[in-house]
């Protein structure tokens, strides 16, 4: 089990946060940039020495600033893979692998840098420096590398974020593999909800230094707690103002136009969220054939495939994104520029605290 705690200053930002993950659990720390996500690997590897903090790794505490302890990052045991992935560039992939097992013979280390490489595919280009591999080849380097020293920790910072679209596919359903197999607790820094679903067990939402929200990524997607979370996860958020509405339901006047009618009661300034693919698309005045209450006029924006659907940008008073499948988009016809109506229904809109 890895507890962390830190409470430190960086910059206009203040970090305080407080975690704890269990051997062969990933827990994926996801935000925007500036959030203190890397921050927090830093303090575990012992790159950062926070204002107050407490690092435990099983039985050996790493950190501990009220009692003045403080053991020196190469004697951590931490696996710590970076953004860049941080590899010598003179050095070919056997050695890179090799360099942090300085402690060892020389053919020992030898041997299980070939025995890493190997495990991940890569023992026939032991002998090639940095500059000739691909990008994918360049993150397996920087892994086997990182699970040689045996830690007791794996962090690892925005992994896959130097990879090209159609390599980082492919990397993260390796990595998330490598992850599952490690056996150790494991810390992922990201800023892609996606690909913190994808590979972490839980997902922790950072900002502004600290965790506003903590779950599995199908929990946090379903009930955000506030609406930078909604927004973060993918959800369309809105801003309005609620009063009470006829047969139990609740009318919002959105900010800047517009009506919707939400399910849950409320009443005065509140968020509602609502996922992309629980939004239709119709004609400009085409007539209601459904159940659905709302139907906010629209104009299409941007019109963006995305694997088997399309995402449409749409512009109104507050922005809007639905997501349709490409037989619907091809049937409605609709192009950048045409008028359109957004149809959901009120059960589809979640209210959120408005803060």
């Amino acid at each position: 089990m890895l507890r962390a705690e830190a409470a430190t200053t960086l910059g206009a930002t203040r970090l305080d946060v407080a975690l704890a993950v269990r051997a062969g659990e990933c827990l994926t720390l996801a935000g925007p940039s500036g959030a203190g996500k890397s921050s927090v690997l830093r303090v575990i590897a012992g790159l950062l020495k926070p204002e107050r903090g407490h690092v435990r790794c099983g039985e050996h505490v790493w950190l501990d600033r009220d009692a003045g302890i403080d053991v020196a990052p190469e004697r951590r045991r931490a696996g710590y893979v970076f953004q860049e992935y941080a590899l010598f560039p003179h050095l070919s992939a056997r050695a890179n692998v090799a360099y942090g097992l300085r402690g060892l013979p020389r053919a020992q280390r030898h041997a299980r840098a070939d025995a890493m490489l190997e495990r991940f595919g890569l023992r026939e280009l032991a002998g090639e420096r940095p500059a000739t591999l691909s990008g994918g080849e360049r993150q397996r380097v920087a892994l086997a590398r990182a699970l040689a020293l045996e830690p007791s920790v794996l962090l690892l910072d925005e992994p896959l974020s130097a990879l090209d679209t159609r390599t980082r596919a492919a990397a993260g359903r390796e990595l998330a593999g490598v992850l599952a197999d490690a056996g150790v607790p494991a810390v992922l820094v990201t800023h892609d909800f996606a690909e913190a679903a994808l590979l972490g067990d839980r997902v922790a939402v950072m900002d502004g230094g600290r965790i506003v929200q903590e779950g599995t990524a199908s929990d946090l997607a379903a009930a955000p707690g506030t609406p930078f979370v909604a927004d973060f996860t993918g959800a369309v958020v809105l801003t309005g103002t609620a009063r009470r509405g006829p047969g139990g339901l609740t009318e919002v006047a959105l900010d800047g136009g517009g009506e919707v009618t939400v399910s849950e009661p409320a009443e005065g300034p509140v968020a509602l969220s609502v996922h992309p693919w629980e939004i239709a698309l119709a004609h400009a005045g085409a007539q209601s054939t459904d159940s659905a209450r709302n139907r906010l006029p629209v104009r299409v924006v941007s019109v963006t495939p995305v694997g088997s659907r399309v995402r449409i940008g749409l512009a109104a008073p507050q922005p809007l994104t639905a997501e349709v499948t490409l037989p619907a988009l091809e049937a409605l016809g609709l192009q950048p520029g045409d008028a359109a109506v957004a149809v959901w229904k009120a059960t589809a809109v979640r209210l959120l605290p408005l803060r």
